[in-house]
């Protein structure tokens, strides 16, 4: 199985468990793979015959920011059905969601969580 990967999408958005996530937001980023066969763009070279990385971005960018979660998990769960949704050759994604401004009291570089999901 191919993979495309996206990595270090750095993007705004109000979700949080806390009041003040919902209203002040924060910046989030996300590293995505997303598998497919690949056969037919490497033969063609023609950006039809795969899934555009800028599509998937312009995708995920809505998705993310259209909506407000309390959860980090949930949101990553939304990214990913839409996804599967828009985009019948992607087979399987690997998305991690990092929160690098969590409201918790302690020095760190990001929390997040990890999804692997199978069509």
């Amino acid at each position: 199985m191919d993979k495309i990967t996206i990595k270090g999408l750095k993007l705004f958005a109000y979700h949080g468990v806390n009041d003040e996530e919902k209203e002040n937001g924060q910046s989030f980023i996300i590293d995505l793979d997303y598998y497919l066969p690949l056969e037919r763009a490497c033969e063609s070279d023609n950006v039809n015959d795969t899934v555009s990385y800028a599509r998937v971005v312009k995708n995920i960018r809505r998705v993310f920011t259209e909506r407000s979660y309390d959860l980090i998990e949930k949101a990553a769960q939304a990214v990913c059905d839409s996804l599967f949704e828009e985009f019948e050759d992607i087979e399987k994604i690997e998305i991690t969601l990092k929160k690098p401004e969590a409201p918790v009291n302690a020095d760190f570089d990001y929390m997040a969580v990890t999804l692997k999901r199978t069509r």
